[in-house]
């Protein structure tokens, strides 16, 4: 009789769960503190995605469950490690992004006598995540990582950790692969029929987007219905890509940096349909928009509406894509009837919605930028630095219809979504939490894990260097991807609350800056450096031609902070 093969160890049932779950790539940076994790990825078809920082390798994670679907896998160890990585758990967090951390612990035997590296996971974690869980029986690894990625993405997505104990790692899991747990995917067709007769009996409605449960499929019928409606629509902050944006619907985001008309559209509606969003601060400008009694209609997944101000007329607990195909008729709906879809013959909101629109197109077109007074102390910018605005107009012309756009959090990054159009869904990649340094990262995730499509994250000097490292990542794996980094010589943002608070005292906020083109040259890539619009628009010419990790280093003047026009609701965009 021959002896059984010993069990394989809880690190190794680690790697074939996810693998079982469809999850195909885990970004991190390795730690003693799980090193059988490591050993089960060895030869297996987990790829093991090496990153410079904790920090960029949970925002990678984060890209690739926008950008992809299903859950972003980050591994990181202890102590150090973890701390860089709460980040991007508190991004996931308030963006509501499916995301697993596993994060390396000390052995259990060395627990609360201040050992190298220890540090308490749930207390750390319990207000940034949907669940803290340590493994501390190996023989459940399978069923703990089948849980812990089911809850992510379940109801309300977010995040959640996973502690392994470097010695349980270890130890023998004879548990089987688990079976992945189901999700809802069904929707009442009577949630439908009211959402539809609170729509048809408006005479101003408007339909929000957001979140992350969205794919070219519900972007389509999410066309196809509010065209057939002549429906107005707008986007949450930083989910302007639901919607194709040549559609005659599409009127503009919400949240910092949207314009007047988009503000207005929304107080002055009588039907808010938000679609995967919710009446948020930052949606409303401070609860103050879109509280006028308005009917309010709810599409999500997440029974508590966590985050939603105000009340709630009709809650159609359903993911938006099978709501719209609903909408859009591209659905069977599995019941005796269908509900009635069909628009009213003349919508009594149609020339309100097309004068919305115009309106949104002017906001939207690039304007001449406004003569640059005297910097406030001496810096290396140009007397007649680059016109951004002609910049982005030039990106927009040339960049593919599918193109990714990423970008991170400070004033550079209004000119991207104001100037920038989306055709694709998804193709927007930004932190709606203001994360700095998520834009270089999650452009790294996109080239690698979609590399037929063009990538192009746009930086602010300040932002970019928080994970520039990432960069390194992206040219080791031969990834194609353009980094436009506008150069102000400050924190931009800080700089504009100072001048609306602390007029004339300006402190804290300017930059030392490296040559960023010589930087990415460093990487393994290519770059220009730009001091006048003329060299700006030859340089981004060369740039999207090469074929590689290219970078343009745009020198603008100190008072560029917002495009010219609107000003007031520009500034301090997180």
């Amino acid at each position: 009789m021959s002896t059984p093969e010993p069990s394989r160890s809880a690190g190794h049932a680690v790697v074939e769960q996810l693998l079982a779950l469809g999850v195909r790539r885990a970004y991190l940076v390795p730690g003693e503190s799980f090193l059988d994790v490591l050993d089960g990825m060895h030869g297996s078809d987990l790829d093991a995605v090496v990153c410079r920082q904790e920090g960029g390798a949970g925002f990678m994670a984060l890209a690739e469950a926008r950008l992809n679907g299903g859950v972003g896998v980050a591994m990181v160890t202890r102590g150090p490690g973890a701390a860089n990585a709460a980040i991007a758990v508190h991004t996931a967090w308030q963006d509501c992004t499916p995301m697993v951390l596993f994060v390396g612990l000390i052995p259990v035997a060395d627990r609360g006598r201040e050992s190298f590296q220890e540090f308490g996971i749930e207390g750390w974690f319990g207000t940034t995540a949907k669940e803290v869980v340590v493994l501390d029986d190996p023989s459940r690894a399978c069923t703990i990582v089948r849980d812990a990625v089911h809850l992510a993405c379940s109801g309300r997505p977010g995040p959640v950790v996973v502690g392994l104990p470097e010695d349980l790692l270890r130890e023998p899991c004879p548990q089987p692969v688990a079976a992945p747990r189901a999700l809802p995917r069904g929707v009442s067709v009577d949630d439908v029929a009211r959402l539809t007769d609170l729509v048809r009996a408006a005479s101003r409605p408007v339909v929000v987007c957001g979140g992350d449960r969205f794919d070219d499929r519900a972007s389509a019928d999410l066309r196809r219905w509010v065209e057939t409606w002549a429906l107005p629509v707008l986007s949450d902050f930083r989910a302007q890509d639901k919607l194709d944006h040549d559609s005659p619907s599409w009127c503009g985001p919400l949240g910092y940096g949207r314009s007047d008309a988009a503000a207005r559209l929304l107080d002055e509606a009588d039907v808010v349909v938000h679609l995967d969003s919710v009446r948020g601060d930052v949606l409303s400008d401070g609860y103050t928009l879109g509280a006028q009694g308005a009917r309010v209609i709810l599409v999500s997944t997440d029974p508590g509406a966590h985050g939603h101000e105000g009340p709630v007329d009709l809650h159609v607990l359903a993911s938006p894509g099978s709501v719209l195909a609903v909408l859009a008729g591209s659905a069977a709906t599995g019941a005796h009837y269908r509900p009635d879809t069909t628009p009213p013959t003349e919508p009594p909101w149609r020339v309100w919605a097309e004068a919305a629109r115009r309106e949104h197109v002017r906001w939207a077109t690039p304007r001449p930028a406004p003569v640059i007074e005297e910097p406030l102390i001496e810096a290396e910018v140009a007397e007649a630095p680059v016109d951004l605005g002609a910049v982005l107009a030039r990106l927009a012309e040339r960049m593919d219809p599918d193109a990714v756009v990423t970008y991170g959090a400070g004033n550079h990054s209004i000119w991207a979504q104001r100037f920038l159009p989306h055709h694709r869904c998804p193709s927007l990649l930004a932190p709606r939490n203001g994360a700095m340094g998520f834009g270089v990262p999650a452009a790294v995730a996109a080239a690698i894990t979609q590399p037929g499509r063009q990538v192009v994250t746009i930086a602010g000097d300040g932002c970019f260097l928080m994970n520039a490292q990432e960069l390194a990542v992206a040219a080791g794996r031969e990834a194609r991807l353009l980094a436009l980094v506008v150069d102000n010589a400050q924190y931009g943002t800080i700089r504009a609350h100072q001048e609306a608070h602390h007029p004339g005292r300006v402190s804290g906020t300017f930059l030392e800056n490296p040559d960023f083109a010589l930087l990415a040259e460093g990487y393994g890539g290519r770059g220009w450096t730009a001091r006048t619009t003329e060299e700006a628009l030859a340089a981004l010419d060369a740039a999207l031609l090469h074929d590689g990790v290219a970078l343009v280093h745009l020198l603008v003047g100190h008072d560029v902070l917002a495009p010219p026009g609107e000003e007031a609701t520009e500034v301090a965009v997180p």
